[in-house]
């Protein structure tokens, strides 16, 4: 991905089980000093998905690393930045609090 051009990447989920799930997916940004340069413009994330049984989708995510990325000296050495996602069964009527509100 070149900084400032946005990019399309899809992730694969499968609900491997007989019985539906609903879950919620967070992301994690390595090398972490990278993180503040990644900027997703659409995501699936913090979002509840439902997966039926056996069911396997592809969720997108649309993002872009900011330009100013290639002009920080602490980024010089980096040429990889991964981007992953955990996955995890969410409580039955329970909704995630919006990060930074009460």
């Amino acid at each position: 991905v070149v900084p400032g051009e946005t990019a399309l990447a899809f992730y694969k989920a499968k609900n491997p089980t007989d019985k539906p799930i609903i879950g919620i997916s967070t992301y994690n940004v390595i090398p972490f000093e990278a993180g503040q340069y990644f900027n997703k413009i659409q995501c699936f994330c913090f979002e509840e998905q439902r997966l039926n049984p056996q069911e396997e989708v592809d969720m997108p995510v649309f993002f872009y690393i900011d330009p100013e990325f290639v002009e920080d000296p602490k980024m010089a050495k980096v040429d990889l930045i991964t981007l992953s996602y955990t996955f995890f069964e969410a409580k039955e009527g329970q909704k995630l609090p919006l990060p930074g509100y009460q």
